[in-house]
């Protein structure tokens, strides 16, 4: 059963009782989602690349905070995002017809639309946001084109092993462009080590919310 709960900074996050994990980090859903996707993935790769388009891929959708902060950032800064997501266990209307991230109905209609948004198919929800939701699990994933930034929000390693395979790392580095990054709430030691082994180039950074650390990967070739 998933139930909304509500973090220390107001904002909603969900609670999965069989895997007994949240979807969040209790100190704040929202503020975690802005330090670790927004500040440190997308803002650090804008600050090291001129082009005004930017290709995103997400492990795990969730309550769609990722995708609806990025949509509102690119709309903002006027930047064009192609933003793929992979999520094989969506939420259900239920629930995130009830979710508390906008502050206007104008946001509100924005969330619905990234939850509302046909699957498997290439969806431009405003000039400057393009989603694609795809319920595929990243072992079963491919793409025609490589990406700049990959989002890795799954369930934590001692949750979902499998996810953060080594063989999953490799596959994230190859999807990257050259230049891209990955960028994730999780610090585990296991985790950096199996970066390195794929490739990448690692980064640990203060992280959200409290939380000492996270996590940056680097492709630097």
């Amino acid at each position: 059963m998933i139930k909304i709960i509500t973090t220390e900074d107001g904002s909603h996050s969900l609670f999965d009782d069989e895997l007994n994990e949240t979807y969040h980090s209790t100190r704040g859903a929202k503020g975690e989602s802005l330090h670790v996707f927004i500040k440190e993935g997308l803002e650090h790769w804008l600050s090291h690349n001129e082009s005004q388009e930017v290709r995103i891929l997400e492990v795990g959708l969730g309550t769609g905070l990722n995708a609806f902060l990025t949509a509102q950032f690119a709309d903002a800064k006027e930047f064009k995002v192609h933003f793929t997501s992979l999520e094989p266990i969506p939420i259900g209307k239920d629930i995130y017809e009830n979710l508390n991230f906008y502050q206007s109905d104008a946001e509100r209609e924005l969330l619905l639309s990234i939850h509302d948004a046909k699957w498997e198919e290439e969806v431009n929800l405003s000039p400057n946001f393009t989603l694609v939701k795809s319920a595929t699990k990243l072992e079963d994933f491919s793409a025609s084109n490589p990406y700049d930034i990959i989002y890795f929000d799954a369930f934590a390693p001692s949750k979902q092993p499998d996810v953060w395979s080594l063989e999953n790392l490799k596959k994230c580095f190859s999807l990257l462009e050259k230049g891209g990054v990955l960028t994730t709430y999780c610090a585990q030691g296991q985790f950096k080590r199996n970066l390195l082994v794929a490739g990448f180039e690692v980064e640990t950074l203060q992280g959200a919310m409290g939380k000492k650390e996270m996590v940056r990967g680097l492709k630097s070739n």
